[in-house]
C-alpha cells in the first residue's frame, strides 16, 4: 500500500505471540491484529522491543513477518524491524519482508560496538540504498548503546528512502530539538515511543507514538492521538491519565529487567487474546505477579473485551 507523507497515528509495536520460546501462536496473532486494528491503529510494526525482535530466531522472524502481512492484506501499513548485529542479516530480513508485503522497515543504531555518529551516519549511508522499502530510523540507546544525534538524522534525512524517525530515548527535549529541525520537512515523520509523553509529542506537531499500551488498549490512544490533534486539552488530560495509570500498573511489576515484557504478555494472556510465553531469556510473570495484572485491568475494563 502507499504510506502516509508522513506516516502519523498509533502504530502499535506487536508482541510476538509464542506457544514456546521459539514456536510462534499463529492464532494468537490473528486474534492480536484483529483486536488492534478494531481499535483504530494506523499501522502495525513488527520485530521491535516489544515485540521482542533481537530474541528471535532468523526463522521466527521471517515466519511473523509472512502470517503477519497475510493476516493484516493491506489494511493498514507494516513496518518491521530489521535491525540485527550482522548487516548483511538486516538486508536479507528487509528483502523477505518486502516480498512478503510490508511496506516499511525500522533501523536501529547497531548494537554491542560502540558506534560513533560519523561512523553511525557511514552504516545507514551504506545500508539504506541497498533496502528496497523505505525506511524509518529507530532511537532507542537504552537498549542499542548508540543514539542517533540530530546532525546524524538530518544528514540521513536526506536519502531516498528515509522517511521517519521514531525516538524512544524518553528524553523530551531532544526530541522537540529533532522536531524543529525536522521542521523544514513536511513529509518527514517524527514518532515518539514512550506512550506516556505521546500527547505532550502531538500537541507540539509531532505525528503519532509506536505505543506499547496500544495492544491493551487501542482505542483509549487513538482517542488521545485524535484529541491531541484536534486540541481538544480537557479531553487529552482525562485520557493522558489514563494512559499513565495503564503503563504504570501494567510494565512495572516486580523488579525485572524485562517488566514491560512481561506485563504486556501476561495482560494479552489473561484478556484472551495469546499466550505469554517469552523468548529466552525470560519466563513468565509468576502467580502474585500475575493477580497484579489481573487486577489492574479490571480497574481498567480490559477484561472480558470481546476478541474476534
Amino acid at each position: 500500500m502507499t504510506l502516509p507523507s508522513p506516516l502519523r497515528g498509533i502504530i502499535p509495536p506487536l508482541p510476538t505471540p509464542l506457544l514456546a520460546p521459539d514456536k510462534l501462536d499463529v492464532e494468537g496473532l490473528d486474534r492480536l491484529i484483529g483486536y488492534v486494528l478494531a481499535g483504530g491503529v494506523h499501522g502495525l510494526f513488527l520485530l521491535g522491543s516489544t515485540g521482542e525482535g533481537p530474541s528471535l530466531s532468523p526463522r521466527l522472524r521471517r515466519e511473523l513477518i509472512r502470517h503477519a502481512c497475510r493476516i493484516t492484506r493491506g489494511r493498514v501499513p507494516v513496518l518491521t524491524g530489521i535491525t540485527d548485529t550482522s548487516a548483511e542479516e538486516s538486508v536479507s530480513l528487509a528483502q523477505f519482508a518486502a516480498d512478503a508485503g510490508a511496506d516499511a522497515v525500522v533501523v536501529a543504531a547497531p548494537c554491542y560496538f560502540r558506534t560513533t555518529q560519523v561512523e553511525l551516519l557511514e552504516h545507514i549511508r551504506r545500508l539504506v540504498p541497498r533496502l528496497t522499502l523505505p525506511v524509518l530510523l529507530y532511537n532507542i540507546p537504552i537498549f542499542t548503546g548508540n543514539a542517533f544525534e540530530i546532525p546524524t538524522v538530518m544528514e540521513a534525512a536526506k536519502l531516498p528512502g528515509v522517511i521517519g524517525f521514531k525516538d524512544s530515548s524518553g528524553d523530551m527535549i531532544a526530541y522537540h530539538r529533532m522536531r524543529l529541525a525536522l521542521s523544514g520537512r513536511p513529509g518527514f515523520s517524527l514518532l515518539v515511543g514512550s506512550e506516556e509523553l505521546l500527547a505532550d509529542a502531538v500537541l507540539l506537531g509531532g505525528h503519532g507514538s509506536v505505543a506499547g499500551g496500544a495492544n491493551l488498549d487501542p482505542r483509549l490512544y487513538v482517542d488521545l492521538y485524535e484529541a491531541a490533534m484536534a486540541g481538544k486539552l480537557a479531553e487529552v488530560r482525562l485520557l493522558h491519565d489514563r494512559v499513565l495509570r495503564l503503563a504504570t500498573g501494567i510494565y512495572r511489576v516486580g523488579s525485572y529487567g524485562a517488566g514491560f515484557l512481561k506485563g504486556i504478555k501476561c495482560a494479552l494472556s489473561l484478556m484472551g487474546i495469546c499466550g505469554e510465553a517469552l523468548a529466552e531469556p525470560y519466563v513468565p510473570l509468576d502467580g502474585e505477579h500475575r493477580e497484579h495484572i489481573r487486577a489492574r485491568l479490571e480497574e481498567m475494563g480490559l477484561l472480558g473485551v470481546t476478541v474476534r
